[in-house]
């Protein structure tokens, strides 16, 4: 009987001792990579080995700002942003970030690059709808000749803003001519289109679309605060503004407006948004936007027309008035009525006929409407060097 019970006491230590040691190994952190950098200081060299803007040549680690807005085991996601003076007007750069602890350090990819995409597919991290925009395939760069954004002007469609500043640097002077400034009507500055929004540090907003575009939003006041949200075309975004948190310069509240394609900024000059087709200057600032035959310079006012669909055209009739409609694909086929400079257009199809020369150059495309009729494609804009809609 004694001995019975010093072998269940003995026993029961024994269990006991297993359980304290098990309980206390199971909860202990993994012991961490001494050989690793930490996910902030990966994504900062990451960052500062990107192409830098004139301006931001000078730029270090006591330059950037790194926050990681989910972590999960080995996952992390943020955004990582290089910040500027506040004495002149070169803006911050910055970018969406996806990293994953492998042996040694970390992979990181950048929204606009296919790593990113990659690592989006995989992250637990990332949620069902998010990934289904993050995983699309990077498009060509600068769209391949295809210069169709499927984009409104950033504020409300039917009013009316001045275009403050032509097309210049996201940073300034320096190029590609990636952006604009508006400002006006009722200040509310909303998603180009649809896709998800992500806060880039106060002030700056960036949606990512499809198609590999992306557009960023700077100097907003009372901008929303968003991780991943999915927002729609028309979706409030801030106020026009002046805020300079993450540095550049401000001189009066508008938004600063820019074109990213893949992950990279991009000439905003020959794609189409809210109708309107964007055009350089001699110099950053100047150059302006047309709509048809209309021409609106730095200062200008642009109503917002709303989204050019994919298959559809504005009419260019190249100095005004009408466009006749015909019977077939050329000026020998009967006229049918006409369609005024500026009218938007739906393309069912295209065939070759005869030849003509509008504002972009010469072509013998013609373009059957839905209405049956046709037009030549040398008084259509529709962003495209070819059939809109494929061949009738």
């Amino acid at each position: 009987m004694q001995i019975r019970r010093w072998v269940g006491i003995a026993t029961a230590l024994l269990a006991a001792e297993l359980v304290v040691a098990g309980t206390a190994a199971h909860a202990a952190p993994a012991a961490p990579d001494a050989a690793r950098p930490s996910v902030e200081e990966a994504v900062t060299a990451k960052l500062l080995g990107q192409p830098r803007t004139t301006g931001e040549a000078h730029a270090d680690e006591s330059d950037t700002r790194v926050t990681v807005t989910r972590r999960s085991g080995r996952w992390a996601f943020g955004t990582a942003v290089t910040v500027t003076s506040h004495d002149r007007d070169v803006h911050p750069t910055g970018a969406i970030f996806i990293a994953r602890a492998e042996a040694g350090g970390w992979r990181v990819g950048f929204d606009g690059e296919a790593e990113f995409g990659a690592l989006a597919a995989e992250s637990p991290l990332v949620g069902k709808q998010e990934r289904e925009v993050l995983t699309r395939a990077p498009g060509t760069m600068y769209a391949g000749g295809d210069h169709r954004t499927g984009m409104a002007l950033p504020f409300a469609v039917g009013q009316t803003w001045t275009l403050t500043s032509g097309p210049h640097g996201w940073g300034g002077s320096e190029l590609p001519y990636s952006s604009i400034d508006l400002a006006g009507g009722d200040q509310v500055v909303r998603a180009a289109r649809g896709g998800t929004a992500y806060t880039m540090c106060t002030g700056w907003i960036r949606v990512i679309h499809d198609r590999g575009y992306s557009t960023d939003y700077y100097h907003l006041w009372s901008s929303i605060s968003v991780n991943g949200a999915a927002v729609g075309q028309g979706a409030y975004l801030g106020y026009t503004g002046t805020d300079v948190t993450c540095g550049g310069a401000a001189y009066g509240r508008h938004v600063h407006f820019g074109l990213r394609q893949n992950s990279a900024y991009v000439p905003i000059a020959g794609h189409g948004i809210g109708k309107w087709v964007f055009e350089n200057g001699a110099a950053a600032y100047q150059g302006g936007a047309r709509h048809g035959s209309t021409w609106r310079g730095a200062g200008g006012a642009v109503y917002n027309y709303g989204v050019l669909g994919f298959n559809q055209a504005v009419v260019d009739a190249n100095g005004g008035g009408t466009l006749t409609r015909r019977s077939g694909p050329g000026t020998g086929y009967a006229a049918l009525g006409s369609v005024s400079d500026g009218a938007t257009v739906t393309v069912s199809c295209s065939a070759n006929g005869t030849s003509h020369t509008g504002r972009y150059g010469t072509t013998a495309l013609w373009n059957r409407l839905s209405d049956g009729s046709w037009v030549s494609d040398a008084y259509l804009w529709t962003g495209v060097n070819g059939p809109v809609n494929g061949w009738c």
